[in-house]
């Protein structure tokens, strides 16, 4: 495992995420398994379903980190334009790939129902890698750090595990998190202290109420575990000067 911070980016694609009518849970679970391979999604942009758009995000995010992986418009209709968005961001031509045709025509009963709009599935950036999709057998594709998946969750779910092996992952990110009784507006200078100390240190503060009192949970998170512990320890001693009671969850992964 490299001794590095390798970072990655997630670009939503769809219209249908940025209407409301259909809530995006690819991201959050995205974030857990990328976290998981010691891979920190440090970006994530919700897009419509617009070339230019797709382009320009897919130019900047492929520049800045080590991973890219996209959800959603690479379906049979109209509107799914991702394919042809990511050739345009590669400057390369979008090819019709002969093994996504073949994985095609093996899905369906026979060839009429492999229809052209179908067929616009086996499109692909010239030179890009199919991702398997052991569902809908409709593939996904990587052409250079970018992953290109579908939007339908069990689907997108089941590339990214066929994809898992490939990705190489750095540090591992650790987290703790301290629940208080204590509000954070009492905190915050303490915790502003902290921080200073321990900048390898990432402290995140959520407000919560119990029983209708403010209380929060301060989450602590690095990859560096003495580092962490360090922090950990100086939280708990302030917020029990503070007349608090801290209760600490005790682990030590993200």
């Amino acid at each position: 495992m490299p001794d590095k911070v390798v970072t990655a980016a997630v670009l939503v694609i769809g219209n249908e995420i940025l209407s409301g009518r259909t809530r995006d849970t690819n991201l959050a679970w995205l974030a857990g398994e990328l976290t998981k391979l010691g891979i920190r999604l440090t970006e994530a942009r919700v897009v419509a379903d617009t070339q230019g758009a797709i382009v320009a995000a897919v130019r900047d995010l492929k520049e800045k980190y080590d991973y890219i992986f996209t959800t959603g418009g690479i379906g049979p209709t109209h509107d799914d334009i991702t394919a042809e968005a990511v050739a345009m961001a590669f400057e390369v031509p979008l090819v019709r790939h002969p093994e996504a045709v073949r994985r095609l025509e093996a899905n369906y009963a026979t060839p009429a129902d492999l229809n052209e709009a179908r067929l616009r599935m086996a499109n692909v950036p010239d030179g890009a890698a199919l991702i398997d999709n052991p569902i809908s057998k409709a593939p996904g594709f990587r052409i250079g750090n970018v992953h290109v998946m579908a939007g339908v969750p069990a689907i997108m779910q089941a590339m990214f595990d066929g994809l898992r092996s490939e990705l190489v992952g750095g540090r591992k990110m650790l987290a703790r998190t301290i629940d208080v009784d204590l509000a954070e507006g009492v905190m915050a200078a303490e915790l502003a202290a902290i921080q200073r100390a321990a900048p390898e240190v990432e402290i995140g503060s959520y407000p919560r109420m119990r029983q209708g009192r403010p209380s929060a949970a301060i989450v602590l998170r690095s990859v560096d575990g003495a580092a962490l512990v360090g922090a950990v320890d100086a939280v708990l001693a302030m917020m029990r000067e503070l007349g608090g009671a801290p209760r600490d969850d005790g682990s030590a992964t993200a």
